[in-house]
């Protein structure tokens, strides 16, 4: 069961994040959490890699920590890239080290009614099962068919 959210919430949640922990980033070029996470730095989003096997390396200008309490400064958004029984330690965890988290959002494929429910208890938004490079770029106009933002200006889809 795949909860829906409208529109205007996950521009909102969009427009207002600024620093991003991704837990579960891969430093490997082809898998969906690298490029995810590349993508958002790209927009501007100040990405911070959590990643325990990869800590203390450097991806995308930051250092990659092993643990969401190891980062010290504020985190707006917290991207989970795990499988959905991992989450639940995950989403306390945040809780625990961002007491002004705004948001949970769960990679494509995971879920955690449990840990959603625990998190809106707080007062964070959380959005499961849902990418967000492919909502960034379905609402604010990259997005073509398929997924992929082809770079090619067409009359025709």
């Amino acid at each position: 069961m795949s909860e829906s959210y409208s529109d205007a919430h996950l521009r909102e949640i969009l427009q207002r994040t600024k620093v991003i922990a991704v837990v579960g980033v891969s430093m490997n070029e082809v898998r969906p959490s690298y490029y995810v996470a590349r993508y958002l730095d790209l927009k501007g989003y100040k990405v911070i890699p959590v990643n325990p096997g990869h800590a203390g390396k450097t991806l995308f200008g930051e250092t990659v920590r092993a643990t969401l309490s190891d980062i010290k400064e504020p985190v707006d958004m917290v991207d989970i890239f795990r499988r959905s029984e991992h989450v639940p330690p995950i989403v306390d965890e945040a809780l625990e080290a961002f007491p002004e988290l705004q948001t949970i959002w769960m990679q494509i494929g995971v879920e955690s009614p449990e840990a959603a429910e625990k998190a809106r208890a707080r007062g964070v938004d959380v959005i499961m099962n849902r990418c967000p490079k492919i909502e960034y770029q379905r609402l604010f106009g990259e997005l073509r068919m398929g997924g992929f933002n082809t770079g090619v200006i067409s009359s025709k889809l």
